[in-house]
C-alpha cells in the first residue's frame, strides 16, 4: 500500500513510465528469430545475447523499481466518477501483472532454459501490447475528449 496519495507523478515516476514503455515496445519489435536463437542457445550454449533479451532484462529491472517507487510514493487519484476510478485501478493492476509476467517468462526461457516459458512469454507479450494500446487510447481520450488532464499527469511532474 502506498505511503500517501500523491498529488501528481514525480519526475522519477514519469521517467520510469516512458523508459519502461520504450523498452517494452523495443523488445516487442526485436523478437524476430528468437525461437531459433533460444533453440541454438539451449542446444549448443553458443548464442550471443540478442537485443531483445537485453531490452527485456532492462525492462524487468526497471519495472520492479517502478513498482517499488509507486508503493512508496503513491499515485494520484483517478479523474472521473467511481466506476472510472475502479476501471483505472484494475487496468493498472493488469498492466503491472503483464509487465512483470512477460519479461519474467522470457527470463525463465532464456536464463533458466524453461522452454515452455518461451511460448507463454509470447502470449503474455501479445496481451501486454493490447492492454498497453488500450491504456494509451484511454489516456488520449481522457485528454482530448474529457479534457481532464489525465495525460498531462504523465508528462509534467508534481510533488
Amino acid at each position: 500500500m502506498a505511503a500517501h496519495i500523491a498529488s501528481g507523478y514525480s519526475r522519477l515516476q514519469i521517467a520510469l513510465h516512458w523508459l519502461v514503455a520504450a523498452l517494452i515496445v523495443g523488445a516487442y519489435f526485436t523478437d524476430g528469430g528468437m525461437g531459433r536463437v533460444l533453440h541454438e542457445r539451449l542446444n549448443s550454449g553458443t548464442a550471443a545475447m540478442p537485443l531483445h533479451v537485453w531490452l527485456g532484462s532492462a525492462a524487468l529491472i526497471l519495472i520492479v523499481l517502478r513498482v517499488a517507487v509507486r508503493a512508496i510514493r503513491g499515485a494520484p487519484k483517478a479523474h472521473g466518477p467511481a466506476w472510472m476510478a475502479l476501471a483505472a485501478a484494475w487496468g493498472h493492476r493488469l498492466l503491472y501483472v503483464l509487465m512483470i509476467a512477460a519479461p519474467a517468462a522470457g527470463a525463465a526461457a532464456w536464463y533458466l532454459g524453461v522452454t515452455a516459458a518461451a511460448d507463454v512469454h509470447g502470449l503474455i507479450a501479445n496481451a501486454l501490447m493490447l492492454v498497453a494500446l488500450a491504456h494509451a487510447v484511454i489516456a488520449i481520450a481522457h485528454q482530448l475528449l474529457l479534457r481532464d488532464g489525465t495525460l498531462l499527469r504523465m508528462t509534467r511532474a508534481r510533488s
